[in-house]
């Protein structure tokens, strides 16, 4: 894809909600999912993202692989999303539990707040990065990525959602992704 970022948080003009997305919701919280799916569909590297409230809670997601295929009908079983590896409820899950670990050793070493942690593994990287009111994005990427491009992009990410993720707009895409499951 070679869409331009935008340089708010406004989808551009006649851009349809995102398949499965975006029915009954605030232009928000379609714009919020917008940057989302441009975040992964841009940055190269980035395998799924997701946005985790300040309870651990999973706001909004992206989660490529299924989006390209996305089966017979929409909400149809699929494999990819029920297994431990790779689901979106697991990633805000390990998000959650990052964010928390490294707040805890930041308090301990009087280090201030955490704005970033970058984890490398063997097959993959994850970065968690804080947003806004306690909110965290997080992504998890492919090992031979560029972690500074994919670091940069989410500090883009947070830049532009952070004004608008309200605490209005979280509580509607609490909502949503309870009703979707």
């Amino acid at each position: 894809m070679n869409a331009q970022a935008p340089t708010g948080t406004q989808a551009p003009t006649g851009t349809p909600a995102p398949t499965g997305f975006g029915r009954g919701l605030s232009s928000q919280a379609r714009n919020l999912h917008w940057l989302l799916t441009n975040l992964v569909d841009e940055v190269p590297g980035i395998r799924s993202v997701a946005v985790v409230s300040s309870d651990g809670l999973l706001l909004l997601a992206s989660d490529p692989g299924l989006a390209a295929d996305p089966g017979p009908a929409e909400g149809a079983d699929r494999p990819d999303e029920s297994g431990p590896k790779g689901s979106s409820a697991d990633l805000a899950t390990v998000v959650s539990g990052l964010a928390s670990l490294t707040n805890g050793a930041a308090k301990l070493m009087d280090g201030g707040v955490v704005k970033q942690t970058m984890v490398a593994m063997d097959e993959g990287s994850l970065f968690v990065m804080s947003i806004s009111d306690g909110s965290l994005l997080g992504a998890h990427a492919t090992p031979d990525c560029d972690m500074s491009v994919i670091a940069y992009h989410m500090a883009l990410f947070v830049g532009r959602a952070g004004h608008v993720l309200t605490p209005e707009l979280r509580t509607e895409l609490r909502q949503s992704m309870e009703n979707a499951q």
